[in-house]
């Protein structure tokens, strides 16, 4: 198998993309500076992780960024701390300040003029919009959880994923690599479908599952790298040594 071979790459964004982790726990902060005990940011991360999915599962159809707040509320609520709704829609409304990954801007760019970029996303469009303007690139198709009234890593995401793509793009799913860096909501549901896959391994020199929870089992991936950065250089390689 080799990374030429697809014609398509399918992006999770959130952790993949746009550094999201430091979004939540800079959107956390006032929370935080609020709560009794120390705690690390993973520490942090982990207890908003399995609040989020655990929303996500109960309120399949509720835009993220008001699922957002609701997470925010449930997490002052464990901590014993009162919020009022301006303080939890705040962070509801925090993804576009959400940072892109410093490499992930070029290596867009640099895999855009051999693929077609798609984003499967756990968000609203609105808040994406955002994102997708501090990424410069334009996808060729995105397909997020307000569009299909379900989160990842419910298999309705990729269903819906892999029949659009046949129908808008004309690809099957022979030339799909999907691409992400979460093995709970991507890489477990796209082993159930035979996708091929690419771990985007950004926390490779951090422990733990950070804002995402653990997978379950150990999913396969195809390639693994530490960066988008490290992508786009096996491809330029793969090229080169033709």
């Amino acid at each position: 198998m080799i990374l030429s071979s697809f014609k398509v790459l399918t992006f999770d964004c959130y952790g993949t993309l746009i550094d999201w982790e430091t979004g939540i726990h800079n959107g956390m902060q006032p929370l935080l500076a609020r709560y009794g005990k120390p705690l690390s940011k993973d520490e942090a991360l982990e207890i908003y992780a399995r609040h989020e999915a655990d929303q996500e599962k109960s309120t399949p159809d509720m835009p993220y960024s008001q699922l957002l707040s609701v997470v925010y509320k449930r997490v002052a609520q464990e901590w014993g701390i009162e919020v009022d709704n301006q303080e939890a829609n705040i962070f509801g409304a925090s993804v576009p300040d959400w940072p892109e990954f410093p490499d992930s801007v070029e290596a867009l760019a640099y895999l855009k003029q051999h693929y077609k970029l798609v984003i499967l996303s756990n968000v609203d469009r609105i808040s994406f919009r955002a994102s997708n303007a501090r990424l410069k690139v334009e996808f060729d198709a995105i397909y997020s959880a307000q569009d299909i009234g379900s989160y990842k890593p419910d298999p309705r995401n990729f269903e819906y994923m892999l029949a659009r793509l046949k129908t808008d793009l004309g690809l099957d799913k022979r030339d799909v690599l999907h691409t992400a860096q979460s093995l709970f909501h991507d890489h477990a549901t796209a082993n159930q479908f035979g996708l091929a896959s690419a771990w985007i391994d950004r926390r490779h020199d951090t422990e733990g599952w950070g804002a995402t929870m653990p997978p379950p089992g150990t999913p396969h991936v195809d390639f693994r790298f530490e960066s988008m950065a490290a992508l786009a250089q096996a491809h330029r390689d793969e090229l080169a040594a033709r």
